[in-house]
């Protein structure tokens, strides 16, 4: 009876065993799987955020750029725009003078009739 007994609880025991190294296997195999994606994204990370830092850059130095062409463009707009307003007044100034001269030789016919 007792031998029996010994017989049951060395197979329970060996059962008991034998699921838990499949339990172990397959947490192992678990284990391998999650750190490898753990590892995969960690690189995408990496990546990402290498690219993220060369996008800033590229970024910064098109905004710098644009800045300065804005910049650029204003300055000869206002040059441009000064350069108007003096050809307007020296044209007001040329429209006086020619009016002066007009109105001249206009009473000089009159006194001459």
């Amino acid at each position: 009876d007792f031998l029996v007994y010994k017989l049951e609880a060395q197979e329970a025991l060996n059962k008991e065993k034998q699921d838990s190294m499949n339990r172990y296997g397959a947490l192992s195999s678990q284990h391998k799987i999650l750190k490898n994606q753990h590892d995969d994204v960690k690189k995408q990370l990496l990546d990402l955020q290498l690219q993220h830092n060369s996008l800033r850059l590229e970024h910064r130095k098109s905004l710098e750029s644009h800045s300065q062409k804005l910049a650029q463009l204003q300055q000869e707009k206002d040059s441009e725009v000064t350069n108007l307003q003096d050809t307007v007044f020296k044209l007001r100034e040329e429209s006086k003078l020619l009016r002066k001269a007009h109105l001249e030789v206009h009473s000089q016919l009159l006194n001459a009739q």
